[in-house]
């Protein structure tokens, strides 16, 4: 019997596998989870997933592992399990009071982003480019969003695209008006809707986010699952049944909620909105399920130059399928 550990964040959609509702067939699967909410224990467990050999994989960024396949680095194989989706146009930020209103008005603008190989800013350029902008045609500053909250560090920059300054967050050289906007998974510390220094591009992203939704398709992935190779060597129809795991997961946390429909005070009536605007196909893991979506993803990679070849979506699951 095959014990496996990974780790991951502590979303709400892993639960059934995390309670042991959900087993994996043939061993055991446990999951290390993040502290709630937090998003530099989050970072550690995405760390850990590549770094420590205690466990044989877990939550990863798409985006990362594809520049590390793309550099010939195949250490790790990558499952069809999105664990982290999101839609992107709540993440751009502007100064209040900021003359710049629309998307639009970012045409040549100076914007700032946590990381420029992370799945979520490859998402990001993609939703411009889906919006009429040339996501290469904007000047970047790759760093930290806050100073409490490190991104990943891009090992180099094209031209057009800069770091800032030792010590200087995105946020505060928005602040300061040396950027026109940021884009932010996390909601910068100085964020507020009403009274703060930092306020969403979008206030009312959902209409936007829907309509993205209804031209492209997708609920974008962020994060997959991946395992060592050495790991998936030993026993190649783990790809297969850790998949399958998190396809049962999936189902189970479906069931809950629809069962027990009590988060908050309506949950039930904003389920059942939310089901009938993204259907929950949206959340889908699978190959076939993400074909197209994995095909976007790869294509504006490459696009925007960050990896050398266009990598297929059967080269990116190889392992997996190969399993």
């Amino acid at each position: 019997m095959q014990n496996l550990t990974l780790t991951c964040a502590d979303y709400t959609r892993i639960m059934p596998l995390v309670s042991g509702a959900v087993q994996m067939e043939g061993g055991s699967l446990a999951l290390r989870l993040s502290e709630p909410g937090s998003w530099p224990s989050r970072a550690e467990m995405m760390r850990q997933a590549l770094e420590d050999p205690s466990v044989a994989g877990g939550e990863a960024s798409m985006g990362i592992h594809l520049n590390r396949m793309d550099k010939g680095d195949r250490r790790y194989i990558a499952l069809p399990v999105f664990v982290l989706r999101n839609f992107t146009a709540r993440d751009l930020y502007v100064r209040k009071g900021s003359s710049i209103t629309s998307v639009a008005q970012l045409s040549g603008k100076r914007v700032g982003m946590y990381s420029w190989t992370a799945s979520g800013s490859i998402w990001y350029r993609q939703f411009l480019a889906w919006a009429g902008l040339d996501p290469l045609a904007l000047d970047w500053v790759i760093g930290d969003i806050d100073a409490s909250y490190a991104a990943r560090i891009d090992a180099s920059l094209p031209p057009r695209v800069t770091r800032p300054a030792p010590g200087r967050s995105l946020a505060q050289m928005l602040v300061d008006g040396e950027l026109d906007a940021i884009y932010s998974p996390s909601r910068p510390l100085r964020y507020h809707a009403v009274d703060g220094p930092i306020t969403r591009l979008l206030p009312d992203y959902k209409p936007t986010e829907l309509q993205y939704f209804r031209d492209v398709g997708i609920l974008p992935p962020q994060h997959l699952v991946v395992l060592r190779r050495d790991v998936w060597e030993a026993d190649k129809s783990l790809a297969r049944r850790v998949t399958d795991a998190f396809v049962r997961c999936e189902a189970a946390y479906l069931a809950s909620i629809r069962g027990f429909p009590y988060a908050s005070a309506w949950f039930e009536q904003e389920r059942d909105d939310a089901e009938e605007l993204v259907p929950n196909t949206a959340y889908a893991h699978g190959f076939e399920q993400n074909r197209a979506t994995m095909e976007l993803f790869v294509g504006m990679a490459h696009r925007l130059g960050l990896t050398e070849r266009l990598v297929s979506v059967e080269d990116y699951f190889a392992e997996y399928l190969a399993s």
